[in-house]
């Protein structure tokens, strides 16, 4: 995966100088989760990989599914990933560009999972102290799991911050063995 996220990384930082320059950030955000999950999808992931296809119908294909998401630049993006057999990179060139978006805004994106939903007022208020430790704005994407018998699982990019009885018991356990 690691592999896949470094060959997408020229990509994601092009598109995005791109979409800044040309203050579109959030169209482009758009497009490539559409576009992403387009390549995912399992019908169109087989047609992908079929080598009998040939680029130039691949490419009519895609252009006529995103029709309306694409403008002239983002159908050419769409020709060069296409000629260059890189259309399984824009699942990570999607998620870096967002990451990319969200270090420009000044803000990232904190993945919270609880054992149990947050009151209101509780949830401002963690959101508050989110933002103190890790210096940015956040946005929060709130999740229920139920194993975590208690307290928060949180990540923020490559930052985990776990306060979760099953981490802490996790924990006790590998010191006891």
């Amino acid at each position: 995966m690691s592999e896949l996220a470094t060959l997408a990384r020229p990509y994601a930082s092009a598109v995005f100088k791109q979409a800044k320059e040309s203050k579109a950030t959030e169209k482009w955000s758009e497009s490539l989760a559409f576009l992403s999950a387009v390549v995912r999808d399992k019908d169109m992931a087989i047609l992908i990989g079929n080598p009998k296809v040939k680029k130039d119908k691949l490419t009519e294909l895609l252009v006529g599914v995103c029709q309306g998401i694409f403008d002239k630049e983002g159908t050419n993006f769409l020709k060069l990933l296409v000629q260059n057999n890189r259309l399984s990179l824009l699942p990570d060139i999607s998620k870096q560009f967002e990451e990319l978006k969200a270090e420009a805004e000044g803000y990232i994106k904190v993945d919270v999972l609880t054992a149990f939903p947050f009151a209101q007022d509780d949830e401002k208020k963690f959101a508050a102290t989110l933002e103190k430790t890790l210096s940015k704005k956040v946005h929060m994407n709130v999740a229920i799991d139920k194993s975590l018998i208690g307290g928060v699982l949180v990540r923020a990019g490559d930052r985990v911050i776990d306060g979760s009885i099953k981490g802490q018991l996790d924990s006790l356990r590998k010191a006891l063995q």
